[in-house]
């Protein structure tokens, strides 16, 4: 049945929605990339909060969520940005994410990695940033999980240039008990991470970062870079220690950097693989045989969706990612912790419906059609 979409100019234009998804099942393991979702968290929809409270989270939705994602062989990156940490969801809350993920992983034989940051500050003396990081390592590590180390906003309001971030990273990568994942996050992400690694020059800012592995590559695991500039991870992935991976956090250019060329490819840490977890991880079991045409023939498609759910102000992507979950069955309504279901426009919402419809993401298409006529109707819409 036809569904009339508001475009960008307003005007409303005629859509007719797929009837039959893509048919996709859980498969074999993934052996050819290490591949990640950053999960997005459900909020709970009856709870009494305003943007300024504690977030309220449907803990069975989205732990049911995080199985979704194992079944289909994917890791999860847990209490990432994907998760609106700090967004609407406190180092109380992630904490809690955190345990609860963890337990759920080892009770299904699922792979996690989580987020260690320093949210539980705002700022403060370098001593202080390290402290916080060091209360987040160690929640992480008794949990169970890989850590993956975020960048810090404490941290880049306080470090005066490359040698305190050296100090800092340093100490935690000397006590870490375990290999970790860097994460280096742009400030199209998070605008107060502009200047990390003591630069806003990348090239200045790549060399710190580069000397931080160089001086403990057996405890990085890997690096997740999320700068949308594919040259760029390109060139920093060749210059890794052996042994030291790159996954890719470009959400604009995903299934070139994880397919490589002749000197290396990218593994995956993406918010992306959310809504794209079951379809990402039968293009990598394509790749795990060797065809990697058949590879891109499958996620090259889905780049016009995440480059529109990523378009600036890129760190509203989360608004997106949870609206097709609403679409697809995994949770039963459109909220989002911190009120950010506001976010994001009724256009933008009807072309990320049209471009996943098209894509066949919905297991239900006829659901997201109901849906999608639910929000058109509450906005006013009308043929």
């Amino acid at each position: 049945m036809t569904l009339h979409l508001p475009g960008a100019d307003g005007a409303l234009r005629a859509y007719e929605p797929r009837t039959e998804p893509l048919a996709l099942t859980p498969g074999a393991p993934l052996t050819s990339r290490t591949v990640f979702s950053a999960a997005h968290v459900v909020a709970d929809p009856y709870a009494d909060t305003t943007p300024d409270s504690p977030a309220a989270v449907d803990w069975d939705a989205t732990l049911a969520f995080r199985r979704h994602l194992w079944s289909h062989g994917l890791g999860v990156a847990e209490a990432m940005d994907t998760a609106q940490r700090g967004m609407g969801l406190d180092w109380s809350g992630a904490a809690e994410l955190i345990r609860r993920s963890a337990a759920e992983a080892k009770a299904v034989g699922g792979r996690i990695a989580c987020g260690v940051g320093t949210d539980q500050i705002t700022g403060g003396t370098l001593a202080e940033v390290r402290a916080a990081y060091e209360e987040q390592l160690a929640l992480v590590e008794e949990s169970g999980a890989q850590a993956i180390l975020m960048a810090s906003r404490a941290l880049a309001a306080t470090a005066q240039g490359p040698d305190d971030y050296l100090e800092v990273y340093g100490h935690l990568l000397r006590q870490a008990a375990e290999p970790v994942v860097l994460h280096w996050l742009g400030p199209m992400f998070d605008p107060a991470l502009e200047g990390y690694w003591g630069s806003s020059d990348l090239d200045a800012a790549t060399d710190t970062f580069l000397e931080v592995i160089a001086a403990h590559p057996d405890k990085v695991d890997g690096i997740k870079v999320s700068l949308l500039d594919a040259r760029r991870e390109v060139d920093l992935r060749r210059r890794l220690p052996q042994g030291v991976r790159c996954y890719t956090g470009d959400d604009f250019n995903y299934p070139e950097l994880i397919a490589g060329d002749e000197q290396g490819f990218s593994h995956a840490l993406l918010g992306i693989f959310d809504p794209l977890g079951p379809l990402a991880a039968e293009a990598v079991r394509v790749l795990d045989t060797g065809n990697t045409e058949g590879f891109r023939a499958l996620l090259d498609p889905t780049v016009e969706l995440s480059r529109h759910l990523f378009q600036a102000p890129t760190r509203f992507y989360k608004t997106g990612v949870v609206f097709l979950a609403w679409l697809a069955g995994h949770q039963s309504h459109f909220t989002m912790v911190g009120g950010l279901q506001s976010a994001r426009s009724l256009p933008h919402l009807s072309r990320a419906y049209e471009l996943a419809d098209g894509l066949g993401l919905f297991p239900d298409p006829k659901l997201a059609e109901e849906r999608m006529r639910t929000l058109l109707h509450l906005y006013g819409v009308t043929p």
